[in-house]
């Protein structure tokens, strides 16, 4: 073709392949064949007159303009569109819901089979708070913590399944609080990504998982609400110097200024016995009086606490016999309540008497305290109930 011919002499004379001849329409299928592809469709022995064999596909209507890949997915998605209800979710999920929902099997676990397993009456989270503005005040949580107990929430939604029942409880601080409201947001935004139905009892505190106690002048305090009277009152012993400071006063001292000087203040709780704070031992006592009144009232459900690190740590402490070591935000010790064996008789009214504690990899079978039948620690107390004389065969060498 000369430089001085235009494409419809060129056509009409028979130009170069994959240009439409005199009286042929353009085919719909792609705009301007190239060269390779137009000698591939002339050598196919069955080409019709537009050069191509003829597809098995039905004739394509008339071009209006809309791009081949685009007429292709449109007719992939008509054809589709009736069974996509029917395909699981990782089927018909995009790239990153397929990854979330498989992310926690990944695992070298061996799994039992499923007759081996007991039957798990109640599935509790001992959650500590996400991070907070500050322990001087009762502070809520930065952006930061927020955005740990949100995904801590989402974190949660893989792992229930449809039909569950997830129950929501806290600690009366702020920090706790929003930590468990940040987290019943996550997951029922998982819920929805996920595609699973659950109930969900909102949150509410419970004076129970609240943290451990610090008595003062003015009564009975979080060890945080304590913070400003003692900060106060101390710097007036500083000044003056006209006295000796109480012995509450000088407890508190030693317990803030572990923390200020980059030690552990919780070890310094655990293992150094202090007239004016509330015992370990008393922790861990009501919070299984919590953990037990929540499973009478919510019988194979799971429940999520949020609380602080001092007390999670010493149930950990009680069940693993060692200080497994401070909690970070967000994480959580795992209690599982299992049901009594068939045909068994616990003297309980609903729950077995076996449990597993879990933290950091490590698991430990425990057996469920009887709040009832525990000592109150007081010279006041006779000591009765302490054991059931019905499963002892010998008197107790403690009565």
């Amino acid at each position: 073709m000369s430089d001085h011919d235009t494409p419809t002499e060129s056509a009409a004379n028979g130009g170069r392949p994959g240009q439409p001849r005199a009286g042929q329409e353009r085919t719909t299928d792609r705009y301007e064949a190239p060269m390779y592809l137009a000698r591939y469709r002339d050598r196919q022995p069955d080409a019709g007159a537009n050069g191509h064999s003829s597809p098995a596909r039905p004739s394509a209507p008339p071009d209006d303009g809309t791009p081949l890949y685009l007429k292709r997915f449109r007719e992939r998605r008509t054809e589709q569109a009736p069974a996509d209800g029917d395909k699981p979710l990782w089927r018909r999920a995009d790239l990153s819901v397929q990854q979330a929902l498989t992310e926690d099997n990944r695992n070298k676990e061996i799994s039992a089979p499923a007759e081996a397993y007991r039957q798990v009456t109640n599935d509790v989270y001992l959650i500590r708070h996400g991070e907070t503005q500050g322990y001087s005040t009762d502070s809520g949580l930065t952006p930061q913590g927020a955005w740990q107990a949100h995904s801590y929430g989402r974190t949660l939604a893989r792992r229930i399944r449809s039909g569950e029942t997830v129950v929501f409880r806290h600690a009366p601080t702020n920090r706790a609080r929003e930590t468990a409201e940040q987290i019943r947001r996550g997951l029922a935004d998982g819920l929805e990504q996920y595609e699973k139905e659950i109930t969900i009892v909102e949150p509410e505190p419970m004076d129970e998982f609240r943290n451990f106690q610090f008595v003062s002048p003015d009564g009975l305090k979080d060890v945080t609400a304590a913070f400003r009277e003692y900060h106060s009152l101390l710097e007036q012993y500083e000044r003056s110097a006209r006295s000796d400071r109480p012995l509450w006063l000088v407890e508190m001292d030693r317990f803030w200024r572990t923390q200020q000087g980059g030690g552990d203040p919780i070890q310094h709780w655990l293992t150094i016995p202090l007239l004016h704070f509330e015992p370990p031992a008393m922790c861990v006592r009501r919070f299984w009086a919590g953990i037990n009144s929540l499973a009478d009232e919510f019988p194979g459900a799971r429940l999520a606490v949020t609380t602080h690190s001092g007390c999670i740590r010493a149930v950990a402490v009680s069940a693993f016999g060692y200080d497994p070591g401070e909690p970070y935000n967000t994480e959580h010790v795992r209690i599982k309540l299992y049901a009594p064996p068939a045909g068994s008789d616990t003297g309980r009214t609903r729950g077995g008497t076996d449990a597993t504690v879990t933290y950091r990899n490590r698991v430990q079978e425990i057996k469920v305290p009887r709040i009832d039948q525990l000592p109150q620690w007081s010279v006041h107390d006779d000591w009765s109930g302490f054991a059931d004389p019905s499963e002892l065969t010998q008197p107790s060498p403690h009565r």
